[in-house]
């Protein structure tokens, strides 16, 4: 059997949008779920007009981040290079091929204007028409075409579309799709300025490069008859196609960079772990057969189905993301987490606390680390606030019990052996027992008073400890003295 080949092949447009990262991730694991398959990079960049300085290492980059390692590419080699194509156009292959194509009646010259060309459709689509372009230099001779192009003449190379019949092509996602010739447009395959289109350098390349699945997104799913009618005239064998449903926005808009929509970087400047963010894009359009959601990339590579693919459009659920993320962060070994989070730690709080003891605690809270920084902000900064914080229903707190709660707690405090967390937890659960009062209505009350926040990453004893006894005290007099005005 013919090993699976595989390939990413991105525009360096801009930032990796998310649906061009799931894409990239389907063809890595359909390519890994083969022991012997082959992920490949191809950098697309014959739109020279859309091209953005330093969008290749931003692709790069991504991938790399991603754990997505490709095996051939323009970084890394390989035997089927160029993987850029504008260094494969300079060979002239594409021209090569497109004059083939027209050999074998694949393909013709064309000198239209492409603006007439648009005010043709234009016009036909202001009176409700259809507009499918018949071409008039379809008739001309080889002599006469020679000539024009002998004279100078700009030309492009327009596919050939049989009038009558049907084309049927079989996708993985969508089963047997069969289209009527006559609604299909015979597109430009070579511009006049000598560059192919991204349809037809696609169709080149991937056969050069021995390509045997295509993945790609399901707005393709119309131009793929037209592929398949370029690999009919060549005579050359039609890759397996997967065409995926859109990562949906909402129900009716699609994710979109062009509408600002987050991509990958982005998601990673707000505190998303690219693992998180891989798993979570895996299962936008995908279904595994288990109800398991949290997936490293090697459980990936084993349950990944193409036939468990959808056909309607999945929408980016960023709540969900953030749920998964949070289940990441708090499945690292603590090590890990503070190598992660103490960069977050050090732009909201000074050294004179232990950044790992408050790593400790928010590792059970944060779901991304953007998140940190904001969380933190009372250790440097105790602020001012209001003691209707002191009112919690649940908690059964007021602003009376909480004096009487402080009162007590700032004496135990004044009054306690050493300041480790255990001999804290142990003294305070003593002293609810000694008030006869419930749990959330000593340490509730405590916790607003040494941080001023209703919410907060830690629990009393914990951020108690943290602060250490002398700001905790401070706090403390302060928090008594607001209640006793």
């Amino acid at each position: 059997m013919t090993k699976v080949r595989t390939r990413f092949a991105p525009s360096p447009t801009g930032y990796m949008h998310i649906g061009n990262l799931r894409t990239a991730l389907y063809e890595y694991l359909v390519a890994k779920k083969d022991p012997e398959g082959v992920f490949i990079l191809r950098i697309e960049d014959t739109d020279q007009g859309r091209l953005i300085e330093g969008a290749t290492d931003i692709i790069y980059n991504t991938l790399a981040q991603c754990k997505l390692f490709h095996d051939e590419g323009p970084d890394v080699g390989g035997n089927y290079g160029s993987y850029v194509q504008s260094e494969r156009m300079k060979s002239g292959i594409y021209k090569e091929y497109a004059e083939k194509l027209i050999e074998l009646g694949g393909a013709h010259y064309c000198f239209c204007q492409e603006e007439d060309i648009q005010a043709q459709r234009e016009l036909a689509e202001a009176r409700g028409e259809s507009f499918i372009f018949n071409d008039p230099c379809k008739k001309l001779s080889s002599e006469e075409i020679q000539s024009r192009i002998a004279a100078g003449e700009k030309y492009v190379v327009r596919q050939n579309i049989p009038s009558t019949g049907t084309t049927s092509f079989d996708d993985e996602v969508y089963g047997t799709i069969t289209v009527e010739n006559s609604t299909l447009d015979e597109a430009i395959l070579l511009k006049s300025d000598g560059f192919p289109t991204y349809n037809f350098a696609n169709i080149i390349d991937d056969h050069m490069m021995e390509i045997t699945h295509v993945i790609r997104g399901n707005e393709y799913l119309s131009s793929t008859p037209k592929y398949n009618l370029v690999y009919q005239s060549f005579g050359w064998d039609i890759p397996t196609y997967i065409h995926c449903p859109p990562v949906m926005k909402d129900e009716h808009h699609k994710l979109s960079k062009r509408n600002g929509d987050a991509s990958f970087q982005d998601l990673v400047a707000k505190g998303y772990l690219p693992e998180a963010i891989i798993n979570y894009i895996a299962l936008l359009g995908w279904s595994p057969e288990t109800e398991q959601e949290i997936y490293t990339l090697d459980e990936l590579k084993q349950a990944f189905n193409v036939k468990r693919i959808g056909t309607s459009g999945a929408i980016f659920d960023i709540d969900k993301l953030t749920w998964m993320n949070g289940m990441y962060l708090r499945n690292m070994d603590i090590d890990t987490y503070f190598e992660l989070a103490n960069p977050y730690i050090e732009k909201a709080v000074s050294n004179k606390y232990n950044h790992k003891d408050i790593a400790k605690i928010l590792q059970q809270r944060a779901n991304t680390l953007a998140e940190i920084e904001e969380m933190l902000d009372f250790f440097d900064n105790y602020p001012s606030f209001d003691i209707e914080l002191y009112n919690n229903k649940k908690m059964k707190s007021n602003p009376e019990i909480a004096l009487l709660s402080l009162k007590a707690t700032k004496e135990l405090y004044e009054n306690l052996p050493n300041w480790e967390e255990s001999t804290i937890h142990d003294e305070m659960m003593a002293l609810v027992e000694k008030l006869g009062i419930k749990n959330g209505q000593l340490l509730y009350p405590v916790r607003v008073a040494i941080t001023g926040k209703q919410f907060t990453p830690g629990g009393a004893i914990e951020l108690s400890h943290i602060l250490g006894k002398e700001e905790t005290l401070r706090r403390l007099d302060i928090a008594i003295k607001q209640l006793e005005q």
